[in-house]
C-alpha cells in the first residue's frame, strides 16, 4: 500500500471481540489453503516430468512460476486494495484461485498447467496483504503480537506441509487430485467468507506507477528465469543465452530501485525504499531472503531425492516429510513467546547455525543413506527455520515508522517470494548441471542424480553459512509505544472504534 493510504475513518465498523475473531479467522484459513499450494507441487515433478515429457529445469517453474508471480503482484496489491472493498477483494482473490485450481485440474498440456498456477498465484497474492491489512485495522495494538505470531505461523507451516500432502494425494491417486482435493474447500471457504466478511474502511482513489510495474515485472521475471537456465546441460543451445538474461534482469531490476527513488522526491513510489536505510530493517531483509533461497531449494531436492535416489513411493515420501512441517509449526508460537524474554539475537544465530548444519550434511546424502536419517536431518532443519523467521520477521518490521510499515511489509513479502523462486532455480540448475556431468563421466543415470542432488545442497549450505554471518548482526529493537489510553480504554470495552483505521498496513 501506498505511503499515505488510509482507510477511511466512518466506514470502520464497530465490530465485538468476536466478531474480530470470527472475520479474522476466515481469512487465516482462506490464506493456510491457498499458500498451501505454493509448494504443494514439487512431490509431483518427478511424475509430471514423466507424464509431460519435460525436464526437471522446466518442472520446477510450476513453483518458480508461483512464488514469482506472488513477488510481482504483491506490490501491487496495497493500490488495489485501496480502490475496492473487503468483500471485492476477498471475492476476486478467491476466484482467481479457484479458476486457476480448476484450470489446473483439467490441464491437458504442461504450458496450460503452467498458466494455471500464475492465476493461483495471482488470488494468492491478494490474500496475504488482505489478512494484513484487516489485522492491523480490526485488532488492538496490545493484541497485535500474539496474532501476528499465529499469522506468521500459518505463512511458514502452509508451505511446509504442502510436500506432504501432495505426497499423501500422489499415492491415493493421479496428480490431477493435488487440485481437486482442494477445490471443493477453497469453494466452501470463499462462499463462507463472503457470507460472513465485512467490509473494513472506504475505497479510495490512487495512482499507480505503472512503469514501475512493468519493470518490476519484467526485471524479476528475466533474473529468475536466467537463474534457471545457469548450469543446466543444456544452457549453450538455449535461444536467449542464461547468463546474458540474468544480466538484463539484474539491470531492469536496478532501474526499478532508480524509478522508486525518483519517485520518493517528486511523487507516491509503488514501494518506498526509504525503509532499507533502516539498518535492522535492511539486516532482517538479507537474512529473510537468503533463508529463504536455502529452504525452498531443500523443500525442491528432497521430493526428487527420496523418490529418484532412494526409491520411495509417493506417500512414503509424504508422510517422511510431515514430521518436519509439523514442527515448525508447532515450535512457532513458542519461539513468539521465548522472542518476548529473550529478543532476536539468541534465537536467530542458533538458528541459523542449525539450519547451515543440515543443509550441510544433505550434501553428504548417497544412494545408501538411510530415510530415517533424512527424517532427522529435515525435523532439525525445520527447527532451525522456526528459530530464524518469527524473529527477523517480528525484529525486522519493528523498527520502522508507522508510515512506512506498509512499505516495509511489501518488500519483505516480495523479496520473500523472489528469493525463494531464485533458490529453487539456483538448486535445480546446479542440480540438472552436475547430474549431467556426472552422467558424461560414466555414472548411471541414478547415480548422476545423486551427485547433482549433492550439488544442490551444496549450494544451500553456502547459502546457510552466509545466513549465519547476517545473524550475528541481528539486534533486539526497543519496545514499540504503547497506544494512547483513549484508543486503549475503548478497546478493553470490547469494541474496535475508527481509532485505529488509520494505522497504517
Amino acid at each position: 500500500m501506498t505511503e499515505g493510504t488510509m482507510l477511511a475513518p466512518h466506514a470502520t465498523p464497530t465490530l465485538s471481540p468476536a466478531r474480530v475473531t470470527s472475520v479474522l479467522r476466515i481469512l487465516v484459513l482462506s490464506t493456510f489453503v491457498v499458500l498451501l499450494n505454493e509448494t504443494i507441487m514439487v512431490n509431483a515433478i518427478p511424475r509430471l516430468m514423466r507424464e509431460f515429457e519435460v525436464t526437471a529445469a522446466a518442472a520446477g517453474w510450476l513453483s518458480t512460476a508461483f512464488m514469482l508471480t506472488m513477488a510481482v503482484v504483491i506490490p501491487i496489491t496495497g493500490w488495489f486494495l485501496q480502490r475496492v472493498t473487503t468483500r471485492t477483494a476477498f471475492g476476486l482473490a478467491m476466484a482467481l484461485f479457484l479458476t486457476g485450481t480448476a484450470l489446473a485440474a483439467a490441464a491437458p498440456a504442461f504450458p496450460v498447467l503452467l498458466a494455471a498456477r500464475v492465476i493461483q498465484a495471482s488470488g494468492t497474492a491478494v490474500m496475504m496483504p488482505l489478512l494484513m491489512t484487516t489485522l492491523m485495522t480490526l485488532v488492538p495494538p496490545h493484541d497485535r503480537g500474539r496474532v501476528m505470531g499465529n499469522i506468521t505461523l500459518v505463512i511458514s507451516v502452509a508451505p511446509a506441509l504442502g510436500p506432504a500432502v501432495s505426497g499423501v494425494l500422489l499415492q491415493l491417486g493421479t496428480w490431477r487430485l493435488l487440485f481437486l482435493a482442494v477445490l471443493p474447500i477453497a469453494g466452501a471457504m470463499a462462499i463462507f467468507g463472503l457470507r460472513q466478511l465485512v467490509n473494513i474502511g472506504e475505497p479510495q482513489a490512487g495512482p499507480i506507477d505503472w512503469l514501475s510495474v512493468l519493470l518490476a515485472a519484467a526485471g524479476f521475471g528475466a533474473l529468475v528465469y536466467g537463474l534457471s537456465g545457469l548450469g543446466a546441460g543444456n544452457a549453450d543451445q538455449a535461444t536467449l543465452p542464461p547468463s546474458a538474461t540474468t544480466v538484463v534482469g539484474a539491470v531492469l531490476v536496478g532501474l526499478f530501485v532508480w524509478r522508486q527513488l525518483s519517485l520518493q522526491r517528486s511523487s507516491t513510489p509503488l514501494l518506498d525504499l526509504r525503509s532499507l536505510t533502516f539498518r535492522h530493517f535492511s539486516v532482517a531483509l538479507a537474512l529473510m531472503c537468503l533463508s529463504f533461497m536455502a529452504l525452498m531449494g531443500a523443500f525442491i531436492l528432497l521430493p526428487i531425492y527420496l523418490q529418484d535416489v532412494c526409491g520411495l513411493t509417493s506417500l512414503q515420501t509424504g508422510l517422511l516429510l510431515i514430521p518436519g512441517g509439523l514442527t515448525m509449526g508447532l515450535l512457532g508460537p513458542q519461539v513468539g513467546k521465548l522472542y518476548d524474554r529473550l529478543g532476536a539475537p539468541r534465537l536467530v544465530v542458533p538458528g541459523a547455525v542449525l539450519t547451515a548444519l543440515c543443509l550441510a550434511l544433505f550434501a553428504f546424502a548417497g544412494e545408501e543413506t538411510s530415510p530415517w536419517l533424512v527424517l532427522a536431518l529435515h525435523v532439525a532443519l525445520s527447527a532451525g527455520m522456526a528459530f530464524v523467521f518469527t524473529p527477523i520477521f517480528t525484529s525486522g518490521l519493528s523498527v520502522l515508522p508507522p508510515h512506512l510499515y506498509a512499505h516495509g511489509s511489501a518488500i519483505l513479502g516480495s523479496l520473500q517470494q523472489v528469493s525463494a523462486a531464485a533458490g529453487t532455480a539456483l538448486v535445480i540448475s546446479v542440480m540438472s548441471g552436475q547430474a549431467a556431468t556426472a552422467a558424461a563421466d560414466g555414472a548411471d543415470a541414478t547415480g548422476a542424480l545423486a551427485a547433482g542432488i549433492r550439488w544442490g545442497f551444496g549450494i544451500g549450505a553456502v547459502l546457510g553459512g552466509l545466513a549465519v554471518l547476517l545473524a550475528l548482526l541481528v539486534r533486539t529493537p526497543p519496545a514499540p509505544q504503547q497506544p494512547a489510553v483513549s484508543e486503549a480504554q475503548d478497546e478493553e470495552d470490547g469494541t474496535t472504534t475508527n481509532k485505529t483505521a488509520h494505522t497504517p498496513t
